[in-house]
């Protein structure tokens, strides 16, 4: 049964409309796979050295910083690993069992890069131990639980993928804890070091993790399990219907038009709202580099972040978010140019309003607020056409009707969209480090922000480049859309 799963997923990624651009995407990724693999394994195998230089207890220096390890991981499967999607429906429909279709969808992500990382690196570092005189049993037991650790948030990021609820209070508690880790007033490492150095002290402490990670898959299996049937979210939640005419907009003229388009769909729908709270919560991304020194030098990515929350999470989807009804879109007499300039202008307006709540960082001097100001400047000028080009490569569908069935992805940021984004970080930093290197802090932001402001000057011209790549992409982004898995 598990390997006719894994013969029409195989189908269906080469008969995919989009197989090339997955393909070319895979090697990619492939390629950064082996890089990161690289430096997992010389990691793992040269940090008991360097802390042993450094005059330092290598087992119980890990086991202080690993709380910290395992949340970033975690923070990062929230981020990037997509949640096991199948297409269900035609399956249901079939003589598969529902038991073996969520075992399969649950077991995918027991093979998935983002644990095998993990192992490039934990075991090395415990042969290591072992070869350095470290007690074999205590490494092993130590190996499983933190092991255990590391599964068991592969199935928190299933969870808290699709409970929204769940997903915003640990987002909020890691802020917390963040902070007052980084400001001084509360160390959790003093509670949690204990915790996995017992892991290879008392031999028998590795089964809580193990017993811990059992239960997990239990409740993820009953939750998918329960969640399976043919009409999961087809059922709408029955609300009180409200208009919202938005009549003010009139007088744009078909720009009105799109942007009351695009603030309905913001407003009602859970995945759109999302990027309004992400939005928020780039805002305090500067307090992990103002007002520290050793952040001098990439300031402007902490301004790039700060005024630029929207243009990051709503500007990479775009027009993925009309993906429903794109291809009614195209039989309209609709301007491209009409289209790409609403989106445009919404993602300044907010770009705008981003900065002007961000004013809080006069707290650290008009010089920080100025970085933000100018990273706003670079996102209206250059990244605000840079994401509406990448756009064009981009053609991920998404669903805004769905409720949420099982196995329903609903992540708003892929591998993809990260790979796309990282013209948009590494040109202003380049011009900032430039600047500093052939001058002053000055230079460095006038060269930002005079690549802003030419950016601006020349966006018609921009937009005719980025209309005709829209256009030569037309057909085969319809082709995309059409996707179901």
């Amino acid at each position: 049964m598990i390997k006719k799963f894994i013969y029409l997923e195989n189908k269906a990624f080469l008969r995919s409309a989009s197989f090339g651009a997955n393909l070319v995407m895979k090697i990619i990724i492939g390629l950064l796979m082996l890089y990161f693999s690289m430096i997992f394994i010389g990691m793992g195998i040269g940090v008991f050295y360097i802390l042993k230089k450094m005059n330092l207890e290598p087992l119980s220096i890990i086991n202080k910083f690993l709380i910290y390890y395992l949340l970033f991981d975690l923070i990062v499967r929230l981020l990037l690993q997509a949640i096991p999607v199948l297409n269900i429906k035609p399956l249901l429909v079939l003589p598969f069992k529902k038991n073996t279709i969520v075992h399969y969808a649950l077991g995918k992500t027991s093979l998935s890069f983002f644990n095998i990382i993990h192992a490039l690196f934990f075991i090395p570092f415990s042969i290591v131990l072992v070869s350095e005189g470290y007690n074999v049993t205590g490494v092993i037991f130590w190996h499983l639980a933190i092991f255990s650790l590391v599964y068991i948030n592969n199935f928190l990021n299933i969870i808290l993928s699709n409970i929204d609820k769940f997903f915003i209070f640990f987002i909020a508690l890691i802020v917390g804890l963040g902070a007052a880790q980084y400001y001084n007033l509360f160390d959790i490492t003093s509670f949690t070091a204990p915790v996995f150095q017992n892991f290879y002290e008392l031999k028998g402490l590795f089964l809580v993790p193990v017993l811990l990670l059992l239960l997990l898959y239990g409740f993820t299996f009953k939750y998918f399990r329960k969640n399976l049937f043919l009409d999961t979210g087809l059922s709408q939640k029955a609300d009180v219907a409200t208009t919202e005419n938005l009549s003010w907009l009139n007088q744009f003229g078909s720009l009105g038009t799109f942007l009351k388009n695009d603030i309905k769909l913001i407003k009602r729908n859970k995945r759109s709202k999302m990027t309004i709270i992400m939005s928020v919560v780039f805002l305090f991304y500067g307090f992990l580099f103002f007002g520290n020194p050793f952040h001098l030098y990439v300031n402007i990515l902490a301004g790039i972040f700060v005024s630029g929350g929207f243009l990051f999470v709503f500007g990479q989807f775009v027009p993925s978010w009309d993906s429903s009804y794109y291809q009614l879109m195209m039989t309209q007499n609709i301007p491209y140019r009409g289209y790409i300039m609403s989106k445009w202008w919404l993602i300044v307006i907010v770009t705008f309003i981003s900065t002007l709540l961000a004013s809080f960082y006069l707290f650290f001097g008009w010089e920080t607020y100025l970085i933000i100001v100018i990273g706003a400047i670079y996102n209206i000028g250059v990244n605000s056409h840079l994401v509406l080009l990448g756009g064009a490569f981009t053609k991920t569908p998404i669903d805004l009707n769905s409720a949420g069935g099982a196995f329903g992805d609903k992540k708003a940021f892929n591998i993809n969209a990260m790979l796309l984004a990282i013209p948009k970080v590494a040109l202003p930093v380049a011009l900032y480090a430039g600047g500093f290197y052939l001058g002053d802090k000055t230079l460095a932001l006038s060269l930002v922000g005079g690549a802003g402001v030419l950016g601006f000057i020349f966006r018609n011209k921009v937009f005719s480049i980025i209309e005709k790549k829209y256009k030569s992409e037309k057909y085969s982004t319809i082709s995309a859309y059409k996707q179901k898995n």
